[in-house]
C-alpha cells in the first residue's frame, strides 16, 4: 500500500481500513503464538501500513487545526 494512494482515501475509509490491518495483525499474532507465523514477513508489513495511515490521519488533524 502506498501513501500517495491512501491520500485520496477519505479519513472513513481510513479508519476502516485501520481497524482491519489491527484485527489483521492480533489474528496473525495469535496464529504466531500457537502453530508458528506461516508468513512472518507480514508483521512487518502491517504494522508499516498501520503507521501510514496514522501518519496520513495525523497530518489531516494538524491541517485542519492549522485552518482555524
Amino acid at each position: 500500500m502506498k501513501a500517495r494512494d491512501l491520500r485520496e482515501w477519505d479519513d472513513q475509509m481510513l479508519q476502516d481500513k485501520l481497524l482491519a490491518l489491527k484485527k489483521q495483525l492480533f489474528e496473525l499474532r495469535m496464529k504466531h503464538a500457537v502453530t508458528g507465523a506461516d508468513k512472518p514477513h507480514l508483521f512487518k508489513a502491517i504494522k508499516k501500513d498501520i503507521a501510514r495511515i496514522l501518519t496520513i490521519l495525523r497530518e489531516r488533524e494538524l491541517a485542519r487545526t492549522q485552518e482555524k
